[in-house]
């Protein structure tokens, strides 16, 4: 064999060898591109499915206003109950 040969093959190995290897980094791209996707997916149900929890925080500052209201009408409520016991009892002593 020739050098002329023996630099022909290890050339046409060397060849083949990285075919193979680019092969395997478009086939672990493409792989990694459908997980990307379905990952996509997921975190945009997952965002869907949060929303309401995002949405609780709205929910508990009118809770806290409509708190706020009710504290007001109990402590009024309490002011007429007295003022009108008061009146009561002063009619009952004259």
């Amino acid at each position: 064999m020739s050098y002329w040969t023996i630099g022909f093959a290890a050339g046409g190995a060397i060849v083949c060898i990285v075919a193979v290897l680019l092969i395997g980094i478009i086939y672990q791209a493409r792989r990694i591109l459908q997980i990307a996707r379905t990952a996509s997916d997921v975190v945009g149900q997952i965002d869907v499915n949060t929303r309401s929890v995002w949405a609780l925080r709205d929910t508990n500052a009118v809770a806290e206003q409509i708190l706020v209201g009710a504290r007001e009408i109990d402590l009024n409520a309490a002011a007429i109950v007295n003022a009108v016991c008061a009146n009561r009892d002063n009619r009952l002593r004259a």
